[in-house]
């Protein structure tokens, strides 16, 4: 047996070698899975600081005293600078949330980590087209992350995830410039795992595999990709002006020295709209696997969902201004406003396609199929919200309230977050090569839907009763509202927690998965469990679709994973 036969985590002959073939891999799958671990360590870090700001907000008043939280003084730990007033802590606690749940998770989450590991064997290619830019890629997250650490141990950003000028400009609080150049180098990272993605789609589909015989995740990511590559420079020459500003008092964005800072709003949002898109086309593509694997039906509308992920990409370029109603000309507020609810045409498809592949499928109750409904729920709440903020005359008195962040958490973590863990639980058997405790993860899942439910949904209310975002105080009359949210973050902590011991234990002492759990079709369940270095012994030949479920038997299924089809049906439907 060759060194490419054995599983990409079959361990070298030492310690060594082993930590040495990590660090030097050019191996997708491995970049994946670093990934993987990069991404849910800072999916830690911003649910605590999450739960600070949840904290804050139990009582009306500010509950973060100056210097100190629950009797330890800040400027005894070196890390926070010194003494830090309550509202300057508080906005430090939401911007850091912010920043590093946008830049260092949700961005990259699904396309650097699943997509890695995924897309290749999804098309029955070896590795991604530039297997050495992937993994400088990889490494040019490092030093992203690096610098918001260097800023982290400042105690961040207080500017919030946007860095609204002026204020990013004129702050002297923490560590806005390290942050800033995080954000520019993570942008790096984005543009060349969007290229690599992009050219592995177009040459490295197994001979055979034409465009509309392509798995819907991996349209997704292609989409992704294009919006990585063409919107992510502009992030990155403004985040490089906003530094000059900073730094060298150039007048960009300074109305004092002839600079403009609605400019700024113009430039980040021409980005960070196509990027809410970045976050939220790849874990549309991820429900398109769920629903259709474990309601064991064929897709429908594959053609119409597709060409909307193509239609999202597209459309995303041209809505940065509904961000900026308060701040532009009628003109222009009306004519994002249209162009914002035509976007909500291919996304409203995708929607109406998911619940039609459901429709009379013989869906089976496990934590995949629950994400993808819970997924399918809570989006369309975050979808459902999205008209009255794309209404001039409604915008106006829910600008920048807490009707914002519901909705802004019904699309992200309601939609992207919900369908990464989605997704998680249903490639972990085939990229761990371990089974998970199922009705444990079931749990954790119930758990986190209740609890994310819990937190935003009072929010709503919030917003549409005036309470501003970003405030660490607020009237009595919010208390009970504010408490109920703090009390789903914990229910949602909590369930997150559950997720992680069973994915722990199944490391630990997880039986070993077969090839084919679910039941799927696309190529990455002919693979072994878990793959070998170069995913096939020999070049797979493709013989029908990724959703034939009507007439093509799963291969290699064990019927203790997944409940088999009935006999006579496989002989009816057996080629």
């Amino acid at each position: 047996m060759s060194h490419h036969d054995v599983s990409y985590l079959a361990p070298k002959e030492n310690w060594r070698k082993t930590a040495l073939s990590w660090i030097f891999t050019i191996d997708h799958k491995k970049i994946g899975v670093m990934y993987l671990f990069a991404v849910l360590f800072a999916f830690f870090l911003g649910g605590v600081f999450a739960l600070m700001v949840r904290m804050e907000l139990w009582a009306p008043k500010v509950t973060l005293p100056s210097g100190e939280v629950q009797g330890v003084a800040f400027d005894s730990l070196p890390w926070f600078g010194g003494a830090i007033e309550g509202n300057t802590l508080y906005n430090h606690l939401f911007s850091l949330h912010g920043t590093i749940m946008v830049f260092l998770f949700i961005i990259p989450s699904i396309p650097a980590a699943l997509g890695n590991i995924f897309l290749p064997i999804m098309l029955g290619a070896k590795d991604v087209a530039f297997p050495r830019l992937n993994l400088l890629s990889w490494y040019v997250y490092l030093l992203g992350g690096f610098f918001a650490l260097v800023s982290l141990m400042s105690f961040g950003n207080e500017t919030g995830w946007t860095f609204y000028t002026p204020y990013s400009t004129a702050t002297e609080y923490g560590s806005v410039t390290a942050m800033v150049l995080a954000a520019f180098i993570l942008g790096f990272s984005s543009i060349f795992t969007g290229m690599n993605f992009i050219v592995t789609v177009h040459k490295l589909r197994v001979p055979g595999m034409g465009w509309f015989d392509m798995p819907l995740f991996i349209w997704a990511i292609y989409a992704t990709a294009v919006i990585q590559v063409l919107a992510t420079p502009v992030l990155g020459i403004t985040l490089l002006m906003l530094v000059f500003e900073r730094t060298m008092n150039i007048g960009i964005f300074d109305p004092a020295i002839g600079g403009d800072p609605v400019l700024f709003q113009h430039f980040f949002w021409f980005y960070s709209h196509p990027a809410v898109y970045i976050m939220i086309l790849p874990g549309m593509g991820i429900i398109s696997e769920l629903i259709s694997v474990h309601a064991r039906k064929k897709i429908f509308g594959y053609r119409a969902i597709a060409f909307s992920s193509i239609a999202i990409a597209a459309i995303s370029f041209l809505v940065w201004g509904h961000h900026m109603f308060a701040s532009e000309t009628a003109i222009a507020n009306a004519i994002f406003s249209a162009l914002t609810f035509f976007v909500a045409v291919p996304t409203a498809i995708k929607v109406f396609n998911w619940v039609a592949t459901l429709y009379k499928g013989s869906i089976v109750i496990n934590t995949p199929m629950l994400y993808a409904m819970a997924f399918l729920f809570c989006f369309t709440i975050g979808g459902l919200t999205g008209p009255p903020l794309a209404t001039l005359a409604t915008d106006i008195h829910l600008h920048d309230t807490y009707f914002v962040v519901a909705h802004f958490h019904y699309v992200m973590m309601g939609g992207t977050v919900l369908a990464f863990v989605g997704g998680l639980h249903h490639w972990w058997p085939k990229f761990t090569g371990r089974m998970y405790n199922e009705k444990l993860a079931m749990l954790g899942c119930v758990l986190v839907f209740i609890g994310f439910n819990l937190t935003f949904f009072t929010q709503f209310f919030l917003g549409s009763e005036g309470m501003p975002r970003r405030y660490a105080t607020y009237v009595e009359e919010f208390q009970m509202l504010h408490r109920l949210s703090t009390m789903g973050s914990w229910i949602l902590g909590v369930g997150f927690l559950v997720h992680l011991g069973v994915f722990v234990a199944s490391i630990a002492a997880g039986r070993p998965a077969s090839r084919n759990p679910w039941g799927g079709l696309t190529l990455e369940w002919y693979t072994e469990s878990p793959p070998i270095e170069h995913n096939f012994p020999h070049e797979p030949v493709l013989t029908h679709g990724p959703y034939d479920f009507d007439t093509v038997v799963p291969p290699h299924c064990d019927p203790k994973d997944y409940p088999l089809p009935d006999p006579k049906e496989v002989e009816k439907f057996s080629h």
